[in-house]
């Protein structure tokens, strides 16, 4: 059944629906929503005629003359609303055409953007835990409708001021994002779930919850993708080992670490073997806690080894796929179908066209669950 999608645009220094004028003329709009390891992205291109207001709007966002251009993508599917992208214009451009109406090309970044454009190198943070440092820094942004999501890790202890006070280096985003790959997790922001809201999320990979409905391939009439392929990749697959240094002898002990917790369980049955094995020398010099947080940050980022890629309709799935959640895959054969991770989501959106291309990942082949959920 093709659902009703209607899309909201909301701009300005404080997000407001945009004038009627500016909608009538958004011809495209493409946003991508990745896991954490980039910062999710938009690109707005509108038809610009002669007479058009937007040209007004070019001049305030490319000129400079208004400090920050809040954009705000809002999606609503039989009813329910949903934020896309809220995020800041970096780039504005112009583009003749035929007739005199040319392109007005508007592309941004999420929130994430305006943490990483002040370098704050030696702020110092006194007895303070990572978790608490990253709150610290989320705080400067609350005027905007950031609100932080904050998991502490296992190894999460303030260290003695007598022994060491951590320094900030570089922007917010790049001391955020650099706790976050220490303590083996990840950072980044989600838009809403009010337009104008985002949430902060530091903490770790969570591969649990609810699945998705299926992405239904090869089955005729419930067939709800346009194209599904996989792909096996057993070198991707990593097994750290990390050392520890015996107290007596000083001697190096090395441990393989495995890429199952409770918050990432295997989604497959059978995983590539033997894998591939990395030895993190440099563990040795740190303590126990320290070294563990190093191994199993790099395990969990090596740890998949099948691969997807497709497209999908939104009006005949149903739904927005959501990035950074399970979902289902059903009719794709024994070895692929079952529970994967999104890992990517580009919306790609027209007049009487909404398309998502997306990315998936598991750890193994054949599927853990007798059937999946629809």
């Amino acid at each position: 059944m093709q659902q009703a999608v209607t899309l909201s645009l909301f701009v300005g220094p404080v997000p407001l629906p945009a004038p009627r004028e500016v909608v009538q003329a958004l011809a495209h709009a493409k946003v991508e929503i990745g896991s954490g390891e980039a910062q999710s992205g938009f690109e707005l291109a509108f038809d610009l005629p002669l007479r058009s207001p937007l040209r007004t709007l070019f001049l305030l966002t490319g000129g400079g003359s208004l400090p920050l251009m809040r954009v705000v993508l809002v999606v609503t599917i039989n009813g329910q609303a949903q934020s896309i992208i809220d995020g800041v214009a970096t780039d504005v451009e112009t583009q003749p055409g035929e007739g005199g109406i040319g392109k007005l090309i508007v592309k941004g970044k999420d929130l994430s953007a305006l943490m990483d454009i002040i370098e704050l190198p030696g702020i110092p943070f006194p007895a303070m835990p990572p978790s608490a440092r990253v709150l610290l820094c989320l705080s400067k942004y609350a005027a905007l409708g950031v609100m932080p999501m904050v998991i502490p890790s296992i190894i999460d202890v303030p260290p003695l001021p007598m022994q060491q006070i951590p320094q900030q280096r570089g922007s917010d985003y790049a001391y955020i994002k650099q706790l976050a790959a220490d303590a083996g997790y990840v950072f980044y922001l989600e838009a809403g779930p009010k337009p104008g809201t985002s949430k902060a999320y530091w903490g770790p990979e969570i591969r649990l919850g609810q699945p998705q409905p299926a992405l239904t391939t090869g089955m005729d009439a419930l067939t709800n993708v346009e194209t599904l392929s996989f792909r096996f990749e057993k070198e991707k697959k990593t097994t750290p080992v990390v050392f520890f240094q015996e107290p007596m002898s000083k001697a190096p002990i090395g441990i393989p670490i495995p890429d199952v917790t409770p918050l990432n369980p295997p989604l497959g049955l059978v995983p590539p073997l033997p894998p591939q094995i990395k030895f993190l020398h440099d563990t040795a010099q740190l303590d126990a806690p320290q070294a563990l947080m190093a191994g199993i940050a790099y395990a969990g980022q090596h740890s998949d080894s099948v691969f997807g890629d497709g497209q999908l309709d939104v009006a005949k799935y149903g739904r927005l796929l959501k990035s950074r959640a399970l979902v289902g895959v059903r009719g794709a054969g024994l070895p692929f179908d079952g529970l994967y991770y999104v890992k990517s989501v580009t919306h790609e959106i027209e007049r009487g066209s909404y398309k998502q291309s997306f990315s998936l990942a598991r750890n193994a082949l054949i599927s853990t669950l007798p059937t999946v959920p629809t």
